[in-house]
């Protein structure tokens, strides 16, 4: 868990109990106490955390906070006309415990408590509203802000965690992944040139995690162009982020080998779809889909690929789709083994291979997809 969740859940907490005890009530003190701690490990670790509340949603910094969507506490405070909180140090005890019971008095409706404050000295907590154009967007709504950069830091740390509790726990968190695929949205919705592959590598051991970021942002465009709902779009870009999943067991010197597999070294990586739907479906029940597209991601339109199967049939929509970005990332990437294919060649590899290893149907308006993403790029001037 971030720190900056970790400071959420004592600052609700001590709200909770804020409105039940009176100030200097050790219950609330122990509270009280706790979120000050988790403060100064969050004031430690960032300069000046800054929290902006939507609704339902919870951004730190400018992008969604992995696992706070939905948080008890935020459409509270947003409703109050507390958007955005920044603390900036220094702050002492006696100016946070304040700002909470600030806090708590605008949320209960009461006059705000004075906050303490040093003219002239640098530092304090400061909130109130900010400039959006939707302030308390649907659930089912991308977020729309006027001023709110993005960066996509927190989903890859995010994506790389998710990765490393299915590797060690056999467990896949689902708050994590959905608040991932929710801030993917998002940036997809600000910048529509996020559909091109938008996060490259640093190191090859990077390689899955930048690889179902990119995968889970072609899916859901590609699902939004075909006029699927938008919980449909959502689970499409679950799938995308977890249908790799299953590599999780696949150790790195197999996975970033620069030469050709071993048979047993093959047998190793033809068995992650099967291992990641396996994992899915044991991680939780409403994963059924992401389960389904991990295991059939990669056979192909007319019955090849892995796993086999043994008697043909179609796979489902999702998979199919998925199989396409996932190729199309695949071959845009670069790889021990290999450079990174041009955009043409990629391009036209996946209209020869329409019909045999992908959906005819589905090839062509994905890449009439990534010409318009592409669009501005060409026609910008050297």
């Amino acid at each position: 868990m971030t720190h900056a969740a970790r400071f959420l859940i004592s600052f609700g907490r001590a709200l909770s109990l804020s409105s039940l005890y009176q100030t200097g009530h050790p219950t609330l003190e122990r509270a009280l106490e706790s979120a000050w701690t988790d403060l100064g490990d969050l004031l430690a670790a960032v300069r000046q955390p800054t929290f902006t509340f939507l609704g339902e949603h919870v951004l730190f910094g400018d992008v969604p906070l992995p696992g706070r969507h939905g948080w008890e506490w935020a459409s509270r405070l947003s409703g109050c006309g507390i958007q955005r909180v920044q603390f900036e140090p220094p702050i002492d005890r006696d100016q946070f415990v304040a700002f909470l019971l600030d806090v708590d008095a605008r949320l209960t409706g009461h006059p705000p408590a004075p906050v303490p404050a040093c003219p002239g000295a640098p530092g304090g907590i400061r909130l109130g509203a900010v400039g959006l154009r939707d302030t308390a967007p649907p659930s089912d709504a991308p977020i729309r802000t006027a001023t709110l950069a993005f960066n996509l830091d927190v989903e890859i740390d995010t994506a790389r965690w998710v990765q490393q509790e299915a590797a060690d726990h056999h467990q896949i968190p689902l708050l994590e992944v959905e608040a991932t695929v929710r801030s993917l949205s998002v940036a997809m919705h600000a910048h529509p040139q996020v559909i091109l592959p938008l996060v490259r590598l640093r190191e090859f051991d990077q390689y899955t995690t930048a690889h179902s970021l990119n995968v889970s942002v072609l899916a859901m465009g590609m699902a939004e162009r075909l006029g699927l709902t938008a919980a449909e779009i959502r689970a499409y870009g679950v799938a995308g982020l977890l249908h790799d999943i299953g590599k999780t067991r696949i150790p790195l010197d197999i996975l970033n080998k620069p030469g050709r597999f071993t048979a047993s070294e093959r047998d190793t990586m033809n068995r992650h779809p099967a291992d990641g739907a396996r994992l899915i479906l044991a991680s939780d029940k409403n994963l059924d889909l992401a389960a389904v597209v991990a295991y059939e991601h990669h056979i192909m339109i007319d019955g090849g690929g892995y796993p086999q199967i043994q008697y043909r049939r179609g796979c489902h929509d999702a998979s199919r789709l998925v199989h396409i970005c996932d190729v199309f990332d695949a071959l845009r990437t670069r790889r021990p083994y290999r450079d990174e294919w041009p955009l043409d060649r990629t391009c036209a590899h996946l209209r020869e291979r329409a019909g045999i290893e992908f959906d005819p149907h589905l090839v062509e308006p994905f890449l009439a997809m990534i010409d318009e993403a592409c669009a501005p790029f060409e026609s910008t001037p050297a």
